[in-house]
């Protein structure tokens, strides 16, 4: 894939604006052209949990379909399934590796493929670093503040208590942007940094709409909200939806189905994750 050289007149205007800003830039694909896109970036551990993946994974669906750009940084973990379920929902995303962007530079080599996927998506990768330049422990917190530069925002899912995200997180708030951070448990070592972030001040994302909040969207009405839940359902989703018009006990719910129960349950579960029903007293309901 072609690598281009950024002339500065090109440059993300916010990346002009930080303390240190970039002598040059490098590039595979092209910028996003509206320049009312807000750009925010969603980092978070490379040891992710469960709970992270679908935070992420939950967070990022909500965002379907507003002017937003993801941002991340390539890593294993956090940062490839915020880009993958960027590209998924249909919004852009923006790479920014710790190394530069040839093939044979390129970290980490399993990522390649996502490479590929996320410039044929519109998407592109930048790096400030030459194009045979391979990632060393220090190049990463350099690219840091690339991340942190030129978004409005930062959400962070999951980081440890001494994790390389915290850095992101530091810069963050020497840039005035708005740190957001997933609260975890309090028995999760993944979870140790982000609580940490949140008593230091973070604004909390328990959900989507605290994301739009924080990045300055009006939020829709319930009705449009319901609407745009609803607008892309599976064949298999639409009928549970049916089946929900009114509330059903989960038993009861599982035998209209005509599904084994594990299958039934399993898409119970997915659409409890995307925020289309929920379970409460007993019952299974619309959200």
């Amino acid at each position: 894939m072609e690598i281009k050289k950024l002339p500065k007149s090109k440059f993300p205007k916010a990346l002009l604006e930080i303390p240190q800003p970039p002598a040059d830039l490098w590039i595979i694909g092209d910028l996003p052209a509206d320049q009312n896109l807000i750009y925010l970036c969603v980092v978070g551990s490379r040891k992710f949990t469960s709970y992270g993946r679908e935070a992420c994974e939950k967070i990022i669906a909500g965002l379907k379909g507003y002017g937003i750009v993801i941002i991340s940084g390539f890593a294993m973990g956090i940062d490839t399934i915020a880009h993958k379920k960027a590209m998924q929902v249909g919004l852009k995303t923006i790479v920014f590796p710790g190394s530069g962007l040839s093939a044979e530079a390129m970290y980490p080599k399993t990522n390649v493929r996502l490479m590929n996927e996320i410039v044929e998506s519109g998407g592109c990768l930048i790096s400030e670093f030459e194009p045979d330049f391979k990632a060393t422990y220090w190049s990463f917190p350099m690219r840091n503040r690339l991340m942190a530069g030129i978004s409005k925002a930062v959400l962070i899912i999951e980081a440890e208590e001494r994790s390389g995200t915290l850095i992101t997180a530091r810069l963050t708030t020497e840039y005035n942007r708005d740190l957001l951070a997933v609260p975890g448990s309090i028995f999760s070592a993944n979870s140790k940094g982000t609580n940490k972030l949140l008593r230091q001040g973070a604004t909390p994302v328990t959900c989507s709409e605290d994301v739009l909040e924080a990045l300055g969207f009006e939020l829709p009405k319930d009705e449009e909200k319901q609407q745009r839940l609803f607008a892309d359902l599976s064949p298999e989703e639409k009928k549970i939806a049916d089946l929900l018009r009114e509330p059903r006990p989960r038993d009861e719910l599982i035998r209209a189905m005509k599904l084994s129960i594990p299958a039934a349950n399993a898409m119970i579960s997915v659409m409890e994750i995307k925020g289309l029903i929920k379970e409460e007293l007993g019952e299974i309901r619309l959200v």
